[in-house]
């Protein structure tokens, strides 16, 4: 009878005997390493090496996320170099737009697992991942008994509530990762930079998921260890980073550059720097001039309310910043009727378009970009309107 009760206390508390109180705590506190070690490990420095890790930070990773994950390195790092790779399109493997976002917040594990089984894939995209001796034989051969392993000590540290414990452990990633990033990361939220696809920044403060919130700041710089950009913007995971850092086990390879502005323009002339300066600077001028595009947009609206068509204009932002050849038919004729009854939005519009071909793909010289980056100055300057003017004097005074 005495080994009955105590096998049933056993199993009601485990060797720790915990306060349901303190399990709680203990389940936050390893679900939040395991996102550190996603955002940290697998993604900055694996993926997009922003970061070198020492071996002492980067094994401990590797060895924290077999045991709570069961994710192959190799396979998670392929799977989203291709992500951004074919961002938005019929073969990113995650992306709500094209696979609806129902699909993407339910069943993002299982969209991850299918891809992973995409040797075509690995091969194109795995390159440069751990490829030793442990890596083989235990954490790829046998990735799925880590989170058994994980089970059993849960069991035994908590008794039946590790069961529970080990439930969250394993939905956190692919209901945050998985689901909530991939998903809602790229359908609902806010923008900095016009990026080529649709991120969103879900919240300004990067806690949670370990800083990857900022999903449309790491697609428009998806080199930089820091996600952060305004000064608002918090991401725990350059925090880290940071300590890392000043431990001497970390090194920061790159982050997105900070806008530097020459206290006044020198001279009225674009030449190569000026020219130079933009390309490096193409995202903050592309969403400071998207704002003079959308305000222009809200002043004409009054008069261009007086036809029907206005009526069924939903996304503004899709018409005006979105490539011609992604708008539908009803789109297009949107876009049409907007642009034939606003010169001013026409201006914007078609200067936006000759803007982006600055850094777009060409057979022209830097001298012949050069050019007509002061052809397009001058044009602005000479608009008679005020934002577009003050624009090209920005433009102007980018400095590297």
């Amino acid at each position: 009878m005495d080994i009955l009760l105590n096998v049933v206390e056993f199993l009601h508390k485990g060797l720790l005997g915990l306060s349901i109180w303190q399990m709680i705590i203990y389940a936050l506190i390893v679900t939040h390493i395991t996102i550190a070690g996603v955002t940290i490990f697998l993604h900055r420095s694996q993926t997009h090496r922003s970061l070198d890790l020492h071996q002492i930070p980067a094994h401990f990773f590797r060895f924290w996320l077999w045991l709570t994950t069961g994710m192959v390195t190799k396979e998670w790092v392929s799977i989203h170099r291709k992500h951004h790779a074919k961002c938005e399109t019929i073969e990113d493997p995650h992306s709500p737009q094209t696979r609806g976002i129902r699909k993407v917040l339910l069943e993002g594990a299982e969209l991850y697992r299918d891809e992973s089984r995409n040797k075509e894939t690995l091969e194109k995209y795995g390159h440069g991942t751990p490829n030793d001796w442990i890596e083989k034989n235990l954490y790829t051969k046998y990735s799925w008994q880590g989170v058994a392993v994980l089970l059993v000590l849960n069991v035994l540290l908590f008794g039946v509530f590790g069961i529970t414990i080990w439930a969250i452990q394993m939905l956190w990633i692919p209901i945050f990762a998985a689901g909530v990033i991939n998903g809602l990361g790229h359908f609902i939220g806010y923008r900095n930079f016009d990026a080529a696809d649709v991120s969103m920044n879900l919240l300004p403060w990067g806690i949670l998921i370990g800083g990857e919130e900022l999903h449309n700041n790491h697609h428009t710089y998806p080199t930089s260890a820091r996600l952060s950009n305004k000064w608002y913007e918090f991401d725990i995971g350059w925090l880290y980073i940071k300590i890392l850092v000043f431990f001497k086990l970390a090194t920061i390879k790159k982050v997105a550059p900070t806008v530097k502005l020459k206290s006044s323009v020198n001279n009225k002339y674009c030449n190569e720097s000026t020219l130079q300066a933009l390309i490096h600077y193409r995202y903050d001028a592309m969403a400071r001039y998207k704002k003079i595009l959308l305000d222009a947009y809200y002043k004409e609206s009054e008069k261009l309310k007086a036809n029907a068509t206005f009526n069924q204009i939903k996304n503004v932002n899709a018409l005006l910043l979105k490539d011609k050849l992604y708008l539908n038919n009803e789109e297009q004729h949107q876009l049409e009727y907007i642009l034939s009854n606003s010169k001013a939005i026409a201006l914007l519009y078609e200067m936006r378009q000759e803007l982006l071909k600055l850094w777009e793909k060409s057979h022209n010289t830097t001298e012949q970009l050069s050019n007509k980056l002061q052809e397009w100055c001058h044009k602005a300057e000479n608009s008679g309107m005020p934002p577009l003017a003050n624009f090209s004097n920005r433009v102007k005074r980018y400095s590297l």
